[in-house]
């Protein structure tokens, strides 16, 4: 791709593609989504993006300057995907729970796409209001600001390492993943109690907890670690 972005004004098609499509970054994005979840990270060239939208591939260069200037737009819409069923509450704790899960489950949902995404920063529409809603909760609670920004580092790496993680196992193909997961059973499941007492006492409850993912959990514990340092810091008030 190259560095020549047509403005906004110049970008609109007066005729649809040989698909009838209109095209729109909008619409690039969305089916360089669907061909990452179809296909994995080779789906996401020119070629086969222009071959989808029925369009020559250069007509891709009116919106993106690169691939990779199309991947931050990918990572942006995930961002955007989590933030649209998530609700306010009131209570900063279930508040950022709620983030956190729908940001889970927005990269679950394309696990392809969060591979390559999980990890970049935009400084798009839709990241940049997250980052605005969880600091305003974090202060908002009552952090001071030093406070709010290193909970929220930590919220947020923790996040999207978790979603990278179950992501990459999400990716899988089926019987690797199945197999993954049946060496709990048919490794950690058998060995003597007098080797690995340890093991084989849990052995059961690993077989079975080894297939959810941890981030619930990892979270919990994250916003129970702030909320006690919130705790000192508001008793700590004159």
């Amino acid at each position: 791709m190259n560095d020549r972005v047509v403005p906004e004004p110049e970008r609109r098609r007066r005729r649809p593609t040989k698909q009838g499509t209109v095209l729109s970054a909008e619409v690039i994005v969305s089916t360089a989504l669907r061909l990452l979840h179809q296909h994995g990270s080779e789906a996401l060239t020119v070629r086969r993006l222009g071959a989808a939208l029925g369009a020559d591939p250069s007509a891709i260069y009116r919106y993106f300057h690169s691939t990779d200037d199309l991947l931050l737009a990918i990572a942006d819409e995930l961002i955007g995907h989590a933030q649209r069923d998530w609700r306010a509450t009131g209570d900063w704790q279930s508040d950022l729970r709620g983030i956190g899960l729908c940001l889970h489950a927005a990269y679950q949902a394309h696990p392809q796409a969060a591979l390559l995404a999980a990890y970049r920063t935009t400084g798009r529409a839709n990241e940049t209001r997250a980052v605005e809603t969880i600091l305003g909760i974090l202060r908002g609670a009552g952090f001071p600001d030093q406070e709010a920004v290193a909970i929220y580092h930590a919220f947020v790496d923790q996040g999207l390492a978790f979603a990278a993680q179950d992501a990459a196992a999400a990716a899988l193909p089926d019987a690797a993943r199945a197999a993954d997961l049946d060496v709990w059973r048919r490794h950690y499941a058998r060995l003597s109690p007098e080797t690995h007492p340890h093991i084989a006492a849990t052995a059961r409850l690993l077989v079975t907890d080894m297939r959810r993912s941890g981030y619930p959990l990892a979270l919990d514990l994250l916003l129970a670690a702030a909320a006690d340092r919130l705790g000192r810091h508001l008793a700590a008030r004159p």
